[in-house]
């Protein structure tokens, strides 16, 4: 069966219409949320920072974030705890209020938070080499805590750049294996060192792959690494604007585009696959918007598309959500580093 002319341009105006009222993105997937302002609330007299990743508490209802210290210096990026001994890992309840706080002085740029299986707090410091002060044994390594902030495990060599297998550059991410093995993304820079460690739960070292370069099993910043529940291990290959995925061994599997560019990666109990895009542009990927894309973990299909409001995109400006994930009752977060806001979704439509 055909459709006429006629038929086309009633579609097309159904599409704006639909675009219009929100339903629809400018890339023509539907959005179902809505979302819910100044939901998270700090204690009194402190400001939001610059939000990083968040994750979910095993219970499904508590989210995690890392809040980069407070604004007084808004203008720093980088090294936003360099001098504050402000908590930088928060547990909000169901209602934004603050529950659990630590990491206070531990971190100067706190980046990646992965929750286990126990309820312990991993937590990346993906500071450049560059912003580390002289003598400063902070950076390039990533802790484990118990859910109340007692120190379980360190990985990398504190304040020391380095490719051994002691050794981090910039560590942007984390996430735990269904066995306790333990996946690092390293590194946050374009040229660093660009590979998966792998270690035991035990903080062993177990193998690690990848290298700088646009192959297959190359790196341009792992920005960010998940894995679903096939235990398919997905790496936001950020600077070469796709997601590579590997088994657990480092095996090579596939690459999708489809996600835009990705920073942060969350899979839901239903499948799902959440990718937060904060830098597509004419620029740097040109024919995509910052958002979050939703789709199948399995097969790969994009669904949904929440675009960042306003979007310019002629330039990236650092605007909405760079991290993601999604409670038990299907709400989502976004953590927004530039407009230092913890942004909240509620599922509104089918």
């Amino acid at each position: 069966m055909t459709k006429s002319k006629n038929q086309f341009v009633a579609l097309g105006l159904g599409s704006l219409l639909l675009f219009a009222a929100g339903l629809v993105s400018a890339q023509g997937f539907p959005n179902p949320y809505a979302s819910l302002d100044s939901w998270a609330k700090l204690p009194a007299g402190r400001t939001f920072g610059a939000v990083g990743d968040t994750d979910v508490d095993p219970d499904g209802v508590h989210m995690w974030a890392i809040i980069r210290c407070d604004a007084t210096a808004p203008d720093r990026f980088g090294n936003e705890c360099v001098d504050s001994d402000l908590d930088s890992i928060i547990k909000f309840d169901v209602d934004g209020n603050v529950v659990e706080s630590f990491g206070g002085g531990m971190f100067i740029w706190p980046h990646g938070i992965e929750l286990d299986a126990d309820g312990n707090v991993w937590v990346t410091d993906a500071v450049s080499d560059a912003r580390i002060p002289d003598g400063d044994k902070r950076g390039h390594q990533v802790v484990k805590f118990s859910p109340t902030g007692d120190v379980l495990m360190v990985l990398g060599t504190p304040g020391q750049a380095g490719s051994a297998n002691n050794q981090c550059n910039s560590p942007a991410d984390i996430v735990i294996g269904n066995n306790g093995d333990i996946f690092v993304a390293d590194g946050h820079n374009n040229n660093g060192n660009n590979r998966v460690m792998k270690f035991n739960s035990r903080g062993e070292f177990i193998t690690s792959w990848g290298h700088t370069g646009y192959g297959p099993s190359e790196f341009r910043a792992l920005h960010t690494i998940a894995s679903d529940q096939r235990g398919r291990l997905f790496v936001g290959d950020r600077s070469n604007n796709r997601l590579q995925l590997f088994e657990q061994d480092g095996t090579f599997i596939n690459q999708w585009t489809q996600y835009g560019r990705p920073s942060g990666i969350f899979f839901d109990q239903h499948d799902n696959i959440y990718v937060a895009d904060s830098e597509s542009d004419d620029l740097q990927n040109p024919g995509w918007e910052m958002g979050i894309r939703i789709g199948d973990a399995n097969l790969g299909w994009v669904k949904y598309f929440i675009q960042l409001p306003g979007g310019d995109p002629r330039s990236t400006t650092g605007n909405g959500a760079e991290f993601v994930s999604v409670d038990a009752a299907g709400n989502m977060f976004g953590g927004e580093p530039a407009p230092r806001k913890l942004q909240k979704y509620i599922r509104v439509r089918p």
